[in-house]
């Protein structure tokens, strides 16, 4: 009779609720090819989110600190890459935002790992998606974007979309740290890279910075308004969703007004709110991009219709603004955005 085969690159586990503290115990071994086994084990194992439950309550995260010292490469990579499935879950990103392990992790930014640091940027992109999490991060921005400088080769390409999510993240929570560490320059060279999700994290990102005054300021001082533009008609639509956010916040302002008519930007942003309402089998998750990207553009033509040059040459095309504020199966955010926008090109003193 055959005998059963084991699989060499992982530890034995426990049955049941035993499992989890078992190779935790087998973690503190000091030969490295256990450890690695009972990483391994414990990454199978945690996919289960009551077993994620069991490891948070069970104090077990806090042993890990001792591992992202390790001497070994390979047990510091799947460390992180443990702490990153149990931050996948909403209740392991807590945990881990309450814990002592922060400082350690944000040391292996650096590490000569490169499988290392790619689990490192994991962990802080799924902590960044809680508001707790952002602000805990706010202190590793300078260190993302010089970061975020250094990856250039193709084969980083995930790792650029990992920082650029946090980054966007940690903006919208805080954007003066971004901009403090010459973000809009830096952000804006990633626009026009030839990845989508890259140029969709930094438009992201732009946006998120977007919203302060100085912000603002910079974006129109650093010619980043012609890209945007652009990008409004990038192939992928989040791209257009997050620089028509861009523009609809920097055209609050006189110089961004100008830049923009200056652009001809009305003929795109009046393309983009007059397209075609989409098939019924579209995804729920598409339509929504497509409302966003709507309200977006109308309420950046709002802000242009505040410049005389600007309002007339909106009001040649109050039709097509019309048309949105007349439907009856008009979605209401759109037809509130239109009508405001109608009202503004039609104003009179």
């Amino acid at each position: 009779m055959a005998g059963r085969v084991i699989d060499p690159s992982r530890a034995p586990v426990a049955y049941g609720r035993r499992a989890v503290p078992q190779l935790f115990e087998e973690l503190q071994r000091p030969e490295v090819d256990w450890r690695n086994r009972a990483l391994t084990s414990l990454c199978d194992l945690l996919h289960d989110p009551e077993l994620i439950y069991q490891t948070v309550n069970g104090g077990f995260l806090d042993q890990l600190r001792v591992l992202f010292a390790d001497e070994d490469p390979s047990v510091r990579s799947k460390t992180c890459e443990l702490l990153r499935i149990v931050a996948s879950h909403s209740i392991g990103r807590q945990a881990t935002l309450s814990s002592s392990l922060l400082p350690p992790l944000a040391q292996l930014l650096d590490d000569s790992s490169s499988s290392c640091r790619r689990n490192v940027l994991r962990v802080l992109s799924s902590l960044s998606q809680l508001p707790a999490g952002s602000h805990a991060l706010l202190t590793l921005v300078p260190k993302l974007m010089q970061k975020l400088m250094e990856e250039e080769e193709e084969e980083e390409e995930e790792v650029q979309v990992l920082l650029l999510s946090t980054i966007s993240s940690c903006s919208r929570m805080d954007p003066l740290s971004t901009l403090a560490a010459d973000g809009v320059s830096l952000l804006s060279q990633k626009l026009s890279h030839r990845s989508p999700d890259v140029r969709r994290e930094a438009a992201a990102a732009m946006m998120a910075i977007s919203i302060c005054e100085d912000g603002k300021r910079q974006v129109c001082a650093e010619a980043v308004l012609p890209v945007l533009v652009a990008l409004l008609q990038d192939e992928d639509i989040e791209v257009q969703v997050n620089a028509a956010g861009g523009i609809m916040y920097t055209v609050t302002t006189t110089p961004g007004k100008q830049q923009c008519l200056d652009l001809d930007i009305i003929p795109i942003l009046l393309d983009l709110v007059s397209k075609e309402k989409e098939e019924e089998e579209e995804s729920v998750e598409k339509k929504r991009r497509r409302k966003a990207r709507t309200v977006y553009c109308l309420r950046a033509l709002t802000a242009l219709a505040e410049a005389p040059n600007g309002r007339r040459a909106l009001l040649k095309q109050l039709p097509i603004l019309a048309a949105r504020t007349e439907a009856a199966e008009e979605d209401q955010d759109i037809r509130r955005a239109a009508q405001t926008a109608v009202q503004v090109i039609t104003w009179t003193p």
